[in-house]
């Protein structure tokens, strides 16, 4: 897989289906499509957005997942605390772990801002450990830089 190449293909997809939309929620509900059907070894790909300090569930593409995560619980919510990329080749040996699907080994999860303000964050899982690479977090935080600047999000 050349991860440059796809990622220049997602964020080219992520660019067209927002150039004339701004609606969030129709917006990360295509890009989680996108992202599910681009990634290989994947199980789940998805936002949760910021709602009164919790993350709460958006749009994605998976099994069913935890609806509401407290900031700096699990990997979404680190993520969302410390504003930083959580890349997490074993998800057993993350502290907190919070396991929505039992299936996932590795996870990567990618802050999403807005005007400088966390709007949300980016999720995706994998059944296969050390699935994300350092080539996937710079594609997938290019991705997020996208969205957070196309996406209306009302903070």
């Amino acid at each position: 897989m050349n991860t440059e190449t796809d990622y220049s293909l997602i964020l080219a997809q992520l660019k067209t289906l927002a150039e004339s939309e701004r609606d969030t929620i129709a917006i990360l509900s295509n890009a989680s499509a996108v992202l599910n059907m681009s990634l290989d070894d994947i199980n789940w790909a998805g936002f949760y957005l910021v709602r009164e300090g919790q993350l709460v569930l958006g749009p994605f593409q998976g099994r069913p997942a935890c609806i509401r995560i407290d900031f700096g619980k699990g990997v979404c919510g680190t993520a969302a605390r410390t504003g930083a990329t959580q890349l997490v080749p074993d998800v057993h040996k993350f502290r907190g772990h919070i396991a929505c699907d039992g299936a996932s080994n590795s996870e990567i999860v990618i802050p999403i801002r807005h005007q400088g303000k966390l709007a949300a964050v980016l999720d995706i899982d994998s059944p296969l450990f050390g699935r994300f690479t350092p080539a996937d977090q710079k594609g997938l935080e290019e991705c997020a830089a996208l969205l957070g600047a196309a996406c209306d999000w009302k903070l």
